[in-house]
């Protein structure tokens, strides 16, 4: 048999090791990189002098913990809950209850390096307590403490400084980097508390030169007297993963907007144009342009170079794409036509001062709900609808780790209602306590969760009333628009962990033996076929939106095949012989993976190896 799936997590580290040791194989001695052997390979060994270790570099007390609890492998997973979810069996969508540090680790073998976009609205700085305090020795446990919880927090154990906010958001900010594709790009929402931090943090995770920019959101009219100058507005930090790979970040290009911007004052037969700035501030050329017909000359602007060289500014010219207004005595401008526009983007500026504000949010969840305040500090759904307009298509997939009252849900489903697309949603929350004294508890809602659920639910059925579903836009014909959601909940592994704790005293070798035993079934007696399923989805690196077939092999027992060409199955039933092997290798699955315990004996186990392997089907084991 080929090696054993276990109960933990993606080793994050393990892909980026694999590139070293391919490319810097001669570096590696017993499994174990040489560093040395790499800095004198790399001709920077000599550098390494004290100077070095005195560099520029941010640092804070438990950082180090910070990034190597990022590494540390979960030994949780994600449970089926079909009951509270939308459209099961059709939705692309999910909606994740649990620690988001673990539940980024779990969704790591899944989605690596899959998502187009990333939207976080984490937890400001406000001095207060917060929820995600993790514990390195036992994030679970953590993890269960905290959704045991009565009330929202417990303000005398813990307060959010910079340390402690900073070592919630690296190891977080770490995993989510993973996710992200090539082109993949992360907008996160902060306030003036930890955007300089924030701003450090990023820096190291995804390169300061994927630093895309920052959007000032104007997110109410006045600041009510706050601070010496009152703040209206919050950042919203954008780094790409790969700053060439992504393009433009904006709007598509409008007729309304040709209509608007160009022109053809002079009948051009190329068509409509406008005027573009000849210069820029990048170092590039740097020489007088003379008007050929005036004799005057020009440099550019103090601190500015020309954007083209000398012969290219003089092929232009003799072109007509330089001009010199219509008098000629003007600097000179490039003319830009809108047929040869390159560009299927209107870039998005800094300044938005027209997509929502928190009372325009707090509306829309009331409308939503027909009640008073349930949610405090949302963010409105037309400020994450232009986001996710500006950054991604059709069919891309959008994770939102802070999901709070699931505007970026609601954002989602809007505009694949409006041009049709399939955009995908994952949204993570911890089911945080709601505030006994707060209107949503009062309401019946005693988790953020269930807010956020509820609020898909009733934000999903406005807009396919509004839209009847966009099965149609214009002449072509679109997929029905998606709605559901599936939900999942972080727990423990499904399959039991060895227990290698100390055992002494007169009866330690009896409890030893039972502790063996114990671990003759793998799997956890209180869970269901279906949780076991996904685990191993996850553990293998599938979509959690896969359908599962149920396959019958006989006298009762059922197989599961996931996906709809069954690329792989799943064994949990007994007694399996060649028979019921047979049976499955007609689906003609890539790989099957068995539990120990659904073979009677070696002798059954071995002719079930043999049978697949002349299929050319790969086995492995739980």
């Amino acid at each position: 048999m080929s090696e054993k799936i276990d109960g933990l997590s993606m080793d994050i580290a393990a892909p980026e090791q694999e590139k070293l040791r391919a490319a810097f194989p001669h570096c590696f001695t017993e499994g174990k990189l040489d560093e040395r052997k790499l800095f004198e390979l790399l001709g920077t060994f000599d550098t390494l002098d004290e100077n070095d270790r005195e560099k520029y570099e941010f640092r804070w007390k438990g950082k180090q913990e910070a990034l190597q609890l990022a590494g540390k492998r979960s030994a949780g997973t994600l449970r089926p809950c079909p009951d509270e979810s939308v459209d099961w069996d059709s939705t692309r969508n999910l909606y994740i209850e649990g620690d988001n540090l673990e539940v980024l680790k779990l969704l790591q073998t899944s989605y690596y390096r899959k998502v187009k976009m990333i939207y976080i609205d984490p937890p400001y700085n406000t001095g207060n307590d917060f929820v995600y305090a993790d514990d390195f020795a036992d994030p679970l446990a953590r993890y269960r403490e905290v959704t045991r919880q009565t009330t929202k927090s417990n303000p005398e154990s813990m307060g959010r400084f910079h340390t402690n906010w900073l070592n919630m958001m690296l190891p977080r900010l770490r995993l989510a980097a993973n996710l992200l594709r090539d082109d993949g790009v992360i907008f996160i929402s902060i306030d003036d508390t930890e955007i300089t931090n924030l701003r450090k943090i990023c820096d190291e995770i995804f390169g300061e030169e994927n630093f895309l920019g920052i959007i000032l959101w104007k997110k109410k009219t006045n600041g009510n007297n706050m601070g010496v100058i009152p703040p209206v507005h919050d950042y919203i930090v954008v780094y790409g993963k790969q700053v060439n790979e992504i393009g433009e970040i904006g709007y598509e290009i409008t007729e309304e907007f040709i209509q608007k911007t160009y022109s053809n004052p002079d009948n051009d037969p190329r068509g409509a144009w406008t005027t573009m700035d000849l210069s820029a501030n990048h170092k590039g050329p740097h020489f007088p342009i003379t008007n050929p017909v005036t004799g005057q000359v020009w440099d550019p602007p103090e601190g500015r170079y020309w954007v083209f060289n000398e012969a290219e500014v003089k092929r232009r010219i003799e072109d007509g794409r330089i001009i010199f207004g219509k008098t000629g005595n003007t600097r000179p401008v490039q003319k830009v036509f809108a047929a040869e526009r390159l560009s299927g983007k209107i870039r998005a500026e800094s300044w938005w001062d027209n997509h929502g504000m928190n009372a325009d949010a707090t509306e829309e969840i009331r409308d939503l709900f027909g009640q008073g305040k349930l949610f405090t500090h949302p963010k409105p759904s037309k400020l994450i609808y232009n986001l996710v307009k500006i950054a991604t298509s059709n069919d891309d997939i959008i994770i939102d780790f802070f999901s709070g009252s699931a505007t970026t849900a609601h954002a989602v489903m809007q505009l694949n209602a409006e041009d049709g697309g399939n955009r995908r949603f994952i949204l993570v929350q911890i089911p945080e306590m709601c505030d006994e004294k707060s209107e949503a508890y009062k309401a019946g809602y005693k988790t953020i969760c269930e807010i956020g659920k509820e609020r898909i639910r009733r934000a999903g059925a406005k807009i396919k009333g509004e839209q009847d579903g966009q099965v149609k836009l214009g002449e072509d014909e679109k997929s029905p628009l998606d709605t559901g959601f599936r939900v999942f909940k972080l727990d423990s592994s499904n399959l039991k962990q060895w227990d290698n704790s100390p055992i002494t005293g007169e009866n330690a070798p009896t409890l030893f033996e039972q502790r063996i035993l114990a671990m003759l079934d793998i799997i956890k007696p209180d869970r269901a076929d279906l949780d076991v399923v996904y685990e191993v989805m996850l553990k293998l690196g599938q979509d959690l939106c896969e359908p599962i077939l149920a396959i019958d092999v006989g006298n009762g027992r059922q197989v599961y095949g996931v996906g709809a060409d069954v690329t792989f199955m799943v064994c949990l039933a007994p007694n399996i012989t060649e028979v019921e092997a047979k049976i499955m290798a007609e689906y003609a699955p890539g790989r099957i993976v068995f539990a120990d315990q659904c073979f009677r004996d070696s002798t059954d186990k071995s002719n079930v190896k043999l049978t697949l392997r002349d299929r050319g089907i790969t086995i492995r084991v739980l």
